[in-house]
């Protein structure tokens, strides 16, 4: 499974009673009131968990939660950051 799907999974799995039908990698999630803050922290957590990343505090922002594509971007590039420091 990559990055995105995993994402939606987990997305609809916890925010949408486990509906993802019209929820793709460019839904404004955000926007849609798909996700609202407390929302984005439990995504932090998903993320870290799932991918065995760090998500530093300046990088939860509503850009890099707005969609399922700008997280996957946001995971991708802090695993090759961080798995050059390891």
């Amino acid at each position: 499974m990559n990055t995105e799907q995993s994402i939606i999974n987990h997305i609809a799995t916890v925010l949408l009673d486990g509906d993802s039908e019209g929820l793709d990698s460019e839904t404004p999630l955000t926007e849609l009131n798909i996700i609202d803050s407390a929302g984005i922290f439990d995504l932090v957590h998903h993320l870290q968990d799932e991918f065995r990343i760090t998500v530093p505090l300046p990088e939860v922002s509503p850009e890099n939660f707005a969609t399922v594509h700008a997280m996957a971007a946001l995971v991708d590039r802090l695993r090759a950051e961080q798995e050059g420091v390891r």
